[in-house]
């Protein structure tokens, strides 16, 4: 953990450029700002049919840590924020759920 998914319009998916450029920022705000491990880092883009809502939704799975305080994950979701917007035009809803470690059952 962390795990982005990124849910984007299928109309509105931008180049694999730009893909590439905002999956090397949320690598550096998982990195950096979250702390996680490099190999912990996971990044998707979902093509989806756009119902209702935001044009883009990014749902941020990660582990509870005492260093990742409110504080920090304000400044890790307005970073991501700016990120997703600069690289596709497009406004996102984030949400982040955090889980306790003794919550998780994970492999590889």
């Amino acid at each position: 953990m962390p795990n982005v998914t990124i849910y984007i319009p299928t109309g509105h998916m931008p180049s694999d450029e730009r893909l590439a450029d905002l999956s090397c920022d949320c690598v550096k705000l998982c990195t950096g700002v979250l702390e996680a491990a490099l190999e912990n880092v996971h990044v998707i883009y979902v093509d989806v049919r756009q119902g209702h809502g935001h044009p883009v939704f990014a749902e941020v799975q990660y582990r509870l840590e005492t260093f990742r305080t409110p504080p920090v994950m304000n400044q890790f979701m307005e970073a991501l924020d700016d990120a997703i917007e600069c690289c596709t035009g497009l406004t996102a809803r984030i949400r982040c759920f955090g889980y306790a470690a003794s919550n998780i059952h994970a492999r590889n």
